[in-house]
């Protein structure tokens, strides 16, 4: 299903994350490379690539539990992890968040009083997210007796409780079926509409065609930063996993030669705009220079 593209926030208007130079590393394992990127406001950006790649450290960093080794983040004009951000970013993890012996409501009770609401609004907050995430049929039933689709939609409404304007999700949809994916991706794009910025990580390709901007990493590096038709034009693929192949097989090729020319010691992946790379990938990264 292809999505309808949202409206982006206007030019002069600070991005929602800014990453420069992101570097993690594991003991003496890299797992982030000299990672930048930047997310436009009120759009949904897809971070893909395959399971251990780095994401879920990258969107660690970007809410603030990461301590990069060298770069930062700025996310809604604070760097990652401010306190004025408590209440403006939401944070939907891969592992269970909620509590499996307590109700829907229990769970979205619980975590609204922890953000400190109370009273009346602590209930509207509860009621307004049940509505946004389909679960009013479920809301008295006990979180360890719903489907997978249905424990991550109480996650989801965890996250949005406080209306956050940035929402970071870690595989939301990993393990559920074709109908319960689509389902929960027309939340998001309704998010969207509605001016939430998303960032979503994926390891499943054909999600690409539901964000407004893709983020392809492979082994700790950023590969592209595009929107899909700019991404399938400047590598000259039918799909999104053939440009990411690609773009695979030409960041080793660089690599290759870097290594038989003793130019450079580890490349980064903005290399691969440099002369000497194919021309699909000269105008590809040109055209997606970080602004």
């Amino acid at each position: 299903m292809q999505h309808t593209e949202h409206s982006a926030a206007p030019p002069g208007d600070l991005p929602a994350v800014a990453a420069y130079g992101l570097q993690v590393a594991r003991g003496t394992q890299p797992v982030l490379r000299n990672v930048s990127f930047t997310v436009p406001r009120g759009c949904i950006v897809g971070l893909l690539g395959p399971s251990g790649c780095g994401k879920t450290t990258l969107l660690r960093c970007v809410v603030g539990v990461q301590e990069p080794s060298a770069g930062h983040v700025q996310v809604l004009g604070h760097a990652a992890g401010a306190w004025p951000l408590r209440t403006r970013v939401g944070y939907v993890t891969q592992a269970p968040s909620v509590y499996a012996d307590l109700t829907v409501l229990e769970n979205l009770r619980y975590f609204a009083a922890a953000l400190g609401m109370r009273g009346w609004r602590r209930e509207d907050a509860v009621v307004r997210v049940v509505k946004e995430v389909d679960l009013a049929a479920y809301a008295d039933q006990p979180v360890s007796r719903l489907s997978g689709g249905q424990y991550s939609r109480v996650s989801l409404a965890v996250a949005l409780l406080n209306r956050p304007d940035l929402l970071v999700m870690d595989e939301p949809t990993v393990g559920l079926d074709p109908m319960v994916r689509r389902e929960l991706w027309l939340v998001f794009q309704r998010l969207a509409e509605e001016g939430t910025t998303l960032l979503v990580s994926s390891h499943v390709m054909d999600e690409a065609d539901r964000c407004d901007r893709l983020l392809l990493m492979r082994s700790g590096r950023l590969l592209a930063n595009a929107d899909r038709g700019s991404l399938l034009e400047h590598t000259g693929c039918d799909a999104v996993e053939e440009a990411f192949l690609y773009l695979v097989r030409a960041a080793a090729a660089a690599e290759a030669r870097a290594r038989q020319h003793d130019t450079v010691d580890g490349l980064s992946p903005h290399l691969l705009g440099q002369p000497g790379a194919p021309d699909a990938e000269r105008a590809f990264f040109a055209a997606d220079s970080l602004t």
